[in-house]
């Protein structure tokens, strides 16, 4: 039982909405949602600041306090209230904090994080049985009445560019070679590396780097997961783009690990390196104080995947990129917060099999 005395807060990272007739709250910081009644509303209000369980059986006179402290308890139980000083207070107060100008459209972020994922292969029968009843959408779009202009044909072109861009695949299979440490040098230079300086009158100097970026904020941070690296102990590696150097988190990686970290998909622990894609929100948010820019952070994300596929195809590798992650395990050995930095997406890369083999190992994505 809650003593009394003890105080108690409505949780900041809290949603409230209809569904099916009954009304949800989600504690979004927590990952939990419960059903209730609409005096429940009433009890969070009333804990809107620091108040005890005694005040609220005074408040809430038309009620037994036995029924006001069963009430209590259980708001504490589902995450709903938060103890004063608790771990979970702290947490809650920090997220609040730092997302107050996105919430509540930002808790979408952590509405999806740590998603429920299939740890086994599905058969052709399972995966038919879980898809709608109804037809696949078309997968071309044709407005109706409008007048057709046929193009001209697309001359084939015989330029680098263009070869790197018509070769690449998403792969799942890779070589048992090691990947060489100048090989991945190059992709994190390429890819996440500085490439100059420009000045704003207004924002001092901005980060100019090979991928678009909302506002020239880069909020994107990349972690490498060495795996088979030449020259580099396996581990997790933080990567400084301004110095271009790495800076160790973690003396140890496992390709196990690195199958936990892509939600139990077992080609993840074949690759050579996995490369972590976190963001810093702080930076987008400084300048965009309005939910929308959450958008930008995940649109920045794909700019870097794509150049990502795109270096590493130009480097005779074999790419690919996930956006099922163990969340909350990826910070945890990142030892990032998961609040003012978090995980968005990950990249992989091996050497690619021999060109006898290479038919079968191609996925189209």
């Amino acid at each position: 039982m809650t003593p009394g005395g003890l105080e108690l807060r409505r949780a900041r990272s809290l949603l409230v909405y209809w569904q099916d007739g009954e009304l949800r709250f989600v504690n979004f910081a927590r990952g939990v949602t419960v059903s209730g009644r609409l005096v429940t509303c009433n009890v969070l209000d009333f804990f809107n600041e620091w108040k005890t369980a005694n005040q609220a059986a005074s408040h809430f006179a038309g009620y037994s306090r036995k029924s006001v402290n069963s009430t209590v308890n259980q708001l504490i139980e589902r995450g709903l209230l938060v103890r004063k000083n608790s771990a979970e207070a702290r947490f809650d107060a920090e997220l609040s904090r730092r997302w107050s100008s996105w919430l509540p459209e930002g808790s979408f972020h952590f509405l999806t994080k740590d998603a429920r994922y299939v740890r086994r292969t599905r058969t052709l029968a399972e995966w038919r049985a879980m898809l709608p009843k109804r037809p696949a959408p078309n997968k071309f779009k044709s407005v109706t009445g409008a007048k057709k202009i046929p193009l001209p044909k697309l001359a084939p072109a015989d330029s680098e560019f263009v070869n790197v861009l018509m070769n690449r695949k998403t792969y799942r299979k890779f070589s048992k070679r090691d990947l060489p440490l100048a090989t991945v040098s190059q992709i994190l230079s390429l890819v996440w590396g500085v490439r100059g300086y420009l000045h704003s009158p207004v924002f001092g100097r901005l980060i100019h780097k090979t991928s678009p970026s909302g506002g020239a904020r880069h909020p994107g941070e990349v972690y490498l997961m060495a795996l088979r690296v030449n020259g580099l102990k396996p581990g997790l590696y933080h990567y400084h783009p301004g110095r271009h150097e790495l800076e160790m988190i973690r003396a140890s990686a496992t390709p196990q690990k690195a199958k936990l970290y892509c939600a139990y998909q077992s080609y993840a622990k074949d690759a050579a390196a996995l490369f972590l894609m976190t963001a810093i929100f702080d930076r987008t948010m400084w300048k965009y104080p309005k939910s929308r820019a959450y958008r930008v952070v995940l649109l920045d994300a794909g700019h870097l995947a794509q150049t990502f596929c795109l270096v590493a195809t130009w480097l005779g590798l074999a790419p690919f990129c996930t956006a099922a992650l163990s969340d909350s395990l990826i910070e945890k050995d990142l030892k990032i917060d998961g609040i003012s930095e978090s995980v968005l997406y990950a990249a992989g890369v091996g050497m690619r099999r021999q060109v006898r083999d290479r038919r079968s190992n191609i996925r189209n994505n």
